[in-house]
């Protein structure tokens, strides 16, 4: 609920900077997939009871200002909030990076960023959410469709987060490692 705030706050400050910037704002649905190396099982089991993957589902919300325009390439920052679930677990992320988008003479527009921030996970048969530091490098391509609307191809992301987990034999709360493996298209909304 805070993150939501924070999100709103950040794209209404994004869309009140000067004209001569690229704005964009997206809502994009966007598949997950969460991956450890061993199985876990209980309580605390985030991906399910002997999974050591799962995709989630749900939607990426955000925004980026390219304040920086070069000869070669444009330069900025991007903020996001994704919400996702599966198997009644969630997996909540916050992120903010630095996007790098190259200038081609046509109307596709390849982009690459790093971006850190927090990520929240609940496990399907717990109440208990975690709040761990998370990792993302994303790419991909938008294609210009009208003057104030671009067509998100392909994003993709990889990136890493300690999630929630309970050990075998005591049940007590651990965090491991999980890879994350992200897809997401739709729409981006620009202001010149």
């Amino acid at each position: 609920m805070k993150l939501r705030f924070v999100v709103s706050s950040m794209v209404l400050a994004i869309t009140s900077i000067a004209a001569h910037a690229q704005v964009g704002l997206y809502i994009n649905p966007v598949g997950i997939n969460v991956s450890n190396s061993t199985a876990d099982t209980g309580t605390f089991a985030f991906l399910g009871d002997n999974v050591t993957s799962r995709t989630f589902f749900g939607v990426n919300i955000g925004g980026y200002d390219d304040f920086y325009h070069g000869q070669k390439v444009d330069a900025g920052v991007d903020i996001r909030d994704s919400f996702s679930k599966a198997n009644n677990a969630s997996l909540n992320s916050f992120l903010i990076g630095g996007r790098v988008v190259a200038k081609l003479q046509s109307a596709f527009k390849p982009y690459g960023q790093l971006a850190v921030g927090v990520g929240s996970t609940k496990a399907p048969t717990s109440s208990v959410h975690t709040s761990r530091v998370q990792y993302g490098i994303f790419g991909g391509v938008d294609y210009t469709l009208a003057s104030h609307v671009d067509f998100r191809a392909v994003e993709l992301g990889y990136g890493g987060l300690s999630t929630i987990n309970s050990t075998l034999f005591n049940e007590t709360v651990t965090y491991s490692s999980s890879r994350l493996f992200s897809v997401s298209t739709g729409l981006v909304f620009t202001i010149p």
